[in-house]
């Protein structure tokens, strides 16, 4: 159950922000996960709103690339339901089983193929230390421009904080969605 009261649509927001309420729906098809919490704070979710678009339509990193980080970030932050709204987009962008299950599973990166080894190399030090070694970034840097690189590293943490407000006010993953070990 989750901590707060989630936010469902119009009415539970006042009727000055509907818009934004609006707006959620254009972007999700309805209200839910961490714009369920987001809600409360209206002008704070409009402007969290502005980044999914961001992501799903002008990023210059490649679909199948940005669903390897995000499910690398979302995987170390423990976020079942971030993960499970993820694991359907990284299919459609032409993630492998094999590359889902081993994140999953938290499994040995050094299995996976060059370009997507170095992306969770990356992602997960970054979401573990907050930092990334010298030869991580450089693995990147030498295939990927600047703007690649800034814009797959903000994706990650883009979806660290939306596994942070599902964790911290207990959002559910959806029931019939993928699942994160126990």
């Amino acid at each position: 159950m989750p901590r707060l009261t989630p936010v469902s649509g119009k009415s539970d927001v006042p009727a000055d922000q509907h818009a934004v309420v609006d707006q959620v729906v254009k972007v999700f098809g309805g209200v839910r996960g961490p714009f369920s919490m987001l809600l409360h704070s209206p002008k704070l979710a409009e402007r969290v709103l502005g980044l999914v678009t961001f992501f799903r339509d002008e990023t210059v990193t490649e679909p199948k690339l940005r669903s390897v980080a995000i499910l690398a970030a979302v995987r170390e932050r423990e976020a079942a339901y971030v993960w499970s709204a993820q694991v359907g987009a990284a299919r459609r962008n032409g993630v492998s089983e094999e590359i889902i299950d081993l994140l999953r599973a938290k499994g040995d990166a050094a299995k996976l193929p060059p370009e997507e080894r170095d992306i969770v190399t990356y992602v997960r030090q970054l979401m573990r230390t907050n930092r990334v070694d010298q030869a991580a970034f450089d693995a990147l840097r030498k295939r990927h421009d600047a703007q690649w690189l800034v814009e797959l590293t903000a994706c990650a943490n883009y979806f660290a904080l939306l596994s942070g407000v599902v964790n911290a006010f207990e959002v559910a993953a959806p029931a019939d969605g993928d699942k994160l070990p126990a």
